[in-house]
């Protein structure tokens, strides 16, 4: 079961000051970035990948240059021969995972795709062996969960850790710094290629440098412009009534409503207990997207079939629905290079935007306007949820007491006229198929929309057929 639990945290997408944030020179640099000390790039287990070198790459902290410092990044490349098509920068997401363990496994998935473009991967700043951000009881207690909160001891000691240096792990940054990888790379294009948050900071990317990007690909995506009701992730709560409800349909169909079922039991919990609900039946598409296998994963000892667990306890049974919420439970060991939670909350508290406003606003003037916001919150915004539990979620109760620091930009604009493609599946959870479509709303004429059918989480790295993987492969080949 602990086994499961890391895979799942992987995928779902040091005690001292001096391991949170790499220590920042004493001068900013003034000349072009450059790869140096080259090392063979490692996957979680510290086995070599064969056909890739890692490099430093050193970026300014602050991109805007009014606050001196670097940081240090890992970049992982394909070696061989220049590649016909050119170069593919793939993003991870979270925010908060590594990305360059994952080069193996990612040019495995799509060989067709790397014979013709060279791949390349980098661990996001304070992610990965070079400089995660690491903090250690928020680490502990929600790990890589998106929903739970850490407790308010746990967001003081990250935030304190952090210091000044939290307004410095925003998307803009970020942005920024992959500019630094193109530059370091010699090439004047791109294609950019994103999952889940990745796909948020590769359309940033994209409307920041629209001359760079040749073409753009966005899976699962989050909307690259936040909103108070995304940052309350109200779709995220009120999708899951159609996933399951389409899940029951298939054969033999359920005879019940399960999204009634999840409201009931909803209800029969305290507002921590519905968000714990929420994030199982979020994490549950990792082990199985049909959401009623009863044994998802053969010999795991796990018992499957969440909507028929969740009708069982509705008539009194918890037994089953027990066990499989028993394998979600957010402290799982996973270390901070992997998925830091730390950069998780540095993240979106500078991103997001909330009932309060930006991060900008003081801590003591957020409550007022949270509270207003329970009281007017409509019951149809979160059902099969509640107001309370929608309130009660990790980025909400974690960013309520963030320090103030200047927000990251929030780009409303529509996506550059790029060739595009968005990719997404119909039973995802985790960046729903709604986001999707508020994403191809602004994006430009002629951008290929991909559902796929049966699908959960991130396609091209975890689609169990190839329909998605080949419409993306014709669209970068042809």
């Amino acid at each position: 079961m602990r086994n499961v639990r890391r895979t799942l945290a992987v995928l779902g997408c040091g005690l001292a000051v001096a391991a949170v944030a790499p220590a920042a020179h004493a001068t900013p640099r003034a000349t072009a970035p450059g790869l140096h000390a080259p090392h063979p790039c490692r996957d979680d287990d510290g086995a070599v990948q064969p056909g890739f070198t890692c490099w430093t790459l050193t970026v300014p902290l602050d991109h805007s240059g009014r606050t001196p410092g670097t940081l240090d990044l890992q970049v992982g490349a394909a070696d061989g021969p220049a590649k016909p098509k050119g170069t593919l920068l793939f993003l991870t997401g979270g925010p908060g995972q590594e990305g360059v363990a994952l080069l193996r496994r990612i040019a495995g998935r799509m060989p067709e795709v790397f014979a013709q473009y060279r791949l390349v991967m980098l661990d996001q700043r304070g992610t990965g062996p070079l400089g995660a951000v690491d903090c250690p009881k928020m680490q502990a207690q929600v790990s890589g969960s998106d929903s739970a909160p850490a407790t308010p001891d746990a967001v003081d000691e990250c935030s304190r850790l952090l210091g000044d240096r939290a307004r410095f792990y925003g998307t803009d940054q970020s942005v920024g710094d992959f500019e630094d990888v193109r530059r370091a790379l010699g090439v004047d294009t791109m294609v950019v290629d994103g999952v889940s948050y990745g796909s948020l900071t590769a359309a940033r990317y994209a409307i920041a440098h629209p001359r760079h990007v040749s073409r753009l690909v966005m899976d699962s995506v989050v909307p690259h412009h936040w909103t108070v009701a995304g940052d309350l992730n109200l779709v995220g709560l009120t999708a899951q009534p159609r996933v399951l409800r389409d899940a029951c349909k298939t054969a033999p169909a359920c005879g019940f409503d399960p999204a009634q079922d999840l409201a009931t039991l909803v209800r029969r919990r305290t507002p921590a207990g519905g968000l714990a609900l929420f994030g199982d039946v979020v994490g549950y598409e990792f082990i199985d997207p049909t959401y009623r296998d009863p044994d998802p994963i053969p010999g795991s000892g796990l018992p499957g079939d969440i909507i028929g667990a969740m009708h069982e306890a509705v008539a009194g049974d918890t037994r089953r629905l027990d066990t499989i919420e028993a394998v979600f439970t957010p402290a799982d060991g996973t270390p901070a290079s992997q998925l830091s939670a730390g950069l998780h909350a540095a993240t979106l508290c500078q991103d997001l935007r909330f009932p309060w406003g930006t991060s900008a606003t003081p801590t003591a003037l957020r409550g007022p306007f949270l509270d207003r916001t329970a009281r007017t919150l409509p019951a149809s915004a979160t059902w099969p949820y509640t107001s309370a539990v929608a309130l009660a979620q990790s980025s909400v109760q974690t960013c309520l007491r963030w320090p103030a620091e200047p927000p990251s930009s929030n780009p409303a604009a529509r996506l550059p006229d790029l060739p595009t493609m968005i990719l997404t599946g119909d039973r995802d959870l985790s960046t729903p198929l709604e986001w999707a479509e508020q994403e191809r709303a602004v994006s430009p004429a002629g951008t290929r929309f991909v559902v796929v059918k049966g699908a959960a989480h991130s396609i091209q790295n975890r689609e169990p057929g190839h329909t998605g993987r080949d419409a993306l492969t014709k669209f970068l080949l042809n």
